[in-house]
């Protein structure tokens, strides 16, 4: 902030910040500074290209928000920079802020996510679906756009006053059904309206004052607005559109029932924070839980529950090459899964005079996040190219598993017995389906072959875990390597039921 302040006469401002954060401790963030200037040439081209009237951005990583900047303005018309404490709306990225409160009430025990939604909003008793087949719709159904409510973009990002009282009399009026629930991903801002409401009549507090009661501030994120008016002036970032070639100011809306589905005004440092709180919830592990939603409930919201895409010929950049991505819907979080094995969770936001996106690549440990005050800015497609060009630049490698005691020790009873399998069937360590699949006099030739073409043994290498029982480890040898690969049984103690050698040229 001091850095800015001394810039306020200036069009552009760039902080680069190492701040700690108050989340659940992770591990040591790697070394991206060397990709830094890159990043912040990518993200700065991209505003200008867009005519974005201020945009911030951030990586997080470790349980820090490593990496920011800053272009632009938050308010054009007084010419106050946008930096990482301004306060931006981020619309939809709001949602997988309510399925955390669903998500605490029902590790709580105070409501369960198959439970008819009509259990807590009477007014949707009756209301089933289109058709007489139509199942209940359900609180899963509202978590994950499956309820059969019709899209509603357009409409739904200008009912954020609407009041409670508004809403139930819309809902007891009758819902028009797009699909029978249960059966079709398609986006409704109308569901997660409902979810807030929810969380206010089993909570007994409105969701505005759950959510920052049970998360925000539990998190520390002190500088998180509900309501535009409450927001310090100077730090309140407008929003505009693009006309005409000049900026025309939009009109912004106050809190109401349908905040729950986009209405959350926040800055990039305090939103770093919930970043790192859902990155914290990987890998899975042993220990006192951190954060203020259970590690396993945090992994749960991240999962693909509604399929929504494919796209065969998604890319990372405009004109480059195909790389087909997969996508599907979480609890108030999207998912998706590309050619290169990327997995990124996270959400857009997008309102009259806002645009903004977050990512995680969970199995990197690393996210991006990135706020824009441009009507419907489309900062998804920066963000993946940024973290693909992070992941290239800093030579960033996913997470490797430990591997388990019971891996570690049936490799070093495996290795004892290769390549000749002698007393193999006494040994003790395969399951009872390993002799009915694989034959002792093909199981020795085969390895044998395997030996002879590596040369002497001179290294075995390190057990690499694809889970808590399979993975595989190399031996290296004088001509090649070889390379071993297995997999556990079910039972305890787990016992060997596949394997696969194979020579592997250097």
């Amino acid at each position: 902030m001091t850095i800015c302040m001394r810039a306020l006469l200036l069009p552009f401002c760039f902080l680069l910040l190492l701040r700690p954060v108050l989340v659940p401790a992770q591990t040591m963030a790697p070394d991206m500074s060397a990709a830094f200037p890159v990043i912040d040439g990518l993200f700065r081209d991209y505003a200008v290209k867009n005519h974005y009237p201020g945009f911030v951005y951030g990586i997080v990583a470790g349980g820090k928000l490593v990496f920011t900047g800053s272009v632009g303005y938050a308010n054009t018309g007084k010419k106050v920079p946008a930096t990482t404490l301004s306060d931006f709306r981020i619309a939809s990225m709001t949602k997988s802020f309510v399925s955390v409160a669903i998500l605490q009430l029902r590790d709580a025990g105070k409501l369960r996510l198959d439970d008819p939604a009509s259990m807590y909003i009477p007014e949707l008793k009756g209301q089933e679906g289109p058709a007489s087949d139509a199942p209940v719709i359900t609180i899963r159904h509202l978590l994950t756009h499956s309820a059969g409510f019709p899209e509603d973009n357009p409409w739904g990002d200008r009912q954020l006053a609407v009041t409670d009282a508004d809403l139930l009399a819309m809902v007891r009026r009758g819902i028009s059904f797009s699909n029978s629930p249960g059966i079709s991903y398609e986006y409704s801002n109308l569901g997660f309206t409902l979810l807030g409401y929810i969380v206010q009549k089993v909570s007994g507090q409105t969701y505005e004052a759950y959510i920052t009661e049970h998360i925000l501030q539990p998190l520390g994120m002190t500088h998180t607005y509900w309501e535009y008016t409450k927001v310090p002036e100077t730090l309140l970032a407008h929003g505009y559109r693009w006309l005409n070639g000049g900026w025309v100011e939009q009109p912004m809306l106050h809190d109401g029932a349908y905040g729950a589905m986009g209405g959350m005004i926040t800055t990039i440092e305090d939103f770093a924070k919930y970043v790192s709180f859902q990155l914290a919830a990987w890998p899975s592990r042993s220990g006192a839980e951190e954060g203020p939603l259970k590690r396993s409930s945090c992994r749960e919201m991240q999962q693909p529950w509604t399929f929504n895409n494919l796209r065969a010929q998604a890319s990372y950049y405009a004109g480059g090459p195909a790389c087909a991505q997969s996508s599907a819907y979480c609890y108030g979080l999207r998912w998706s899964k590309d050619c290169k094995d990327h997995t990124m969770v996270g959400h857009t936001g997008g309102l009259p005079g806002f645009g903004s996106n977050w990512m995680m690549l969970t199995d990197y440990g690393i996210g991006v996040i990135s706020f824009s005050n441009l009507t419907y800015a489309n900062a998804a497609a920066i963000n993946v190219q940024v973290l693909d060009t992070l992941i290239t630049l800093a030579h960033l490698k996913p997470r490797s598993l430990a591997a388990t005691s019971i891996l570690q020790q049936r490799k070093t009873e495996l290795i004892a017995l290769l390549p000749g399998w002698d007393k193999a069937a006494a040994s003790g360590i395969f399951a009872v389906n390993f002799f009915l699949d694989y034959f002792p006099d093909s199981l020795k030739k085969e390895a044998e072959a395997v030996y002879e073409k590596a040369g002497t043994i001179v290294r075995v290498g390190e057990m690499r875990a694809d889970n808590n029982l399979r993975g595989s480890f190399i031996m290296e040898g004088e001509k090649g390597n070889i390379e071993v690969r297995f997999t556990l049984t079910p039972e305890t103690p787990a016992l060997i039921q596949e394997y696969h050698i194979r020579f592997v040229e250097r």
